[in-house]
């Protein structure tokens, strides 16, 4: 059954000008660039500076802690040993400052990680903590590394020959209730029918049999779905990518005590470089086979 709806002029317009801002923060942010295959790289270095490297010499060692349980980011492997985006990221930045001999990788349960940093039983967190001013009053952060946007997903064969989010208007989009993703989807595009679902499987499932017409969540989620063998390469990402600090946050960065400031600077003398010279490219690419942007 075909469901006409008459979409309001005004909710477009405000709908492409909430678009428009997300697009301009984003290329205000970042400074992307294309791989060899055509996806998209974030870069939130800006290529043309140079970041001073602070002394090093009174760190005797540098630990950073992680958890298990935030694949591809860290996990444990098949062998049992810790793998995942944030540990190369981590060893990268120590071979870029030359003191991997010092650095040290240990995995905690999420519970732990803020008390051992504050207990000194770490110098460095690197495993996703929200940047908030809460946070900020307790940490020194450095510059983000990364951003997980909202992406749309829809069917293949759904697409209007529009790739953008006003073709989506009256369009019956799922979402996982309760979800940041879900106050940014009424508050963003407005113009959207929006289904909120309690688990992924089943909004995904929905989408799958034409139930709705698009999906809108996580883009680091939705890309390992699309890759997966339960998507039936069924569907695309449509539009975006979208980012919003607001809903989503500032984004993926380490955490260090406000006493350790020239570390968080080496680092992000560290992660500039590796952006230069294309590592990070290379770490990006090879946990985010399939891209976010």
């Amino acid at each position: 059954m075909v469901v006409k709806t008459r979409i309001n002029a005004p909710l477009i317009l405000r709908g492409i000008s909430r678009i428009m801002c997300a697009l301009v923060v984003f290329l205000a942010a970042v400074f992307p660039a294309a791989s060899a295959d055509g996806l998209i790289v974030p870069n939130y270095m800006d290529p043309r500076e140079r970041v001073p490297l602070p002394d090093l010499a009174p760190y005797s060692r540098i630990r950073f802690v992680t958890t298990v349980d935030f694949p591809p980011f860290s996990f444990l492997d098949q062998t049992g040993h810790l793998a995942g985006f944030h540990i190369d990221l981590a060893r990268a930045i120590c071979e870029e400052l030359d003191v991997l001999p010092r650095c040290q990788i240990q995995a905690l349960p999420w519970g732990e990680l803020e008390g051992a940093l504050e207990k000194g039983q770490a110098e460095a967190l690197i495993s996703g903590l929200a940047i908030t001013a809460e946070s900020r009053s307790k940490y020194r952060f450095t510059r983000a590394y990364l951003a997980l946007p909202a992406r749309f997903v829809l069917a293949g064969e759904a697409s209007s020959g529009e790739d953008s989010a006003v073709a989506l208007g009256g369009k019956r989009v799922g979402v996982l209730e309760s979800t940041a993703h879900e106050v940014m989807l009424r508050d963003w595009f407005s113009e959207t029918r929006p289904v909120t679902f309690t688990r992924t499987e089943w909004m995904f499932d929905a989408l799958k049999a034409g139930n709705i017409d698009a999906v809108f969540g996580d883009g680091l989620q939705l890309s390992f779905w699309l890759s997966s063998r339960s998507a039936e390469n069924c569907c695309r990402f449509f539009g975006g990518p979208y980012f919003s600090q607001a809903h989503l946050g500032e984004g993926l960065a380490i955490a260090v005590r406000p006493r350790n400031t020239s570390l968080a600077k080496a680092f992000d003398h560290a992660l500039a470089a590796l952006n230069r010279n294309g590592r990070f490219t290379e770490l990006y690419l090879r946990w985010f086979p399939n891209g976010l942007y």
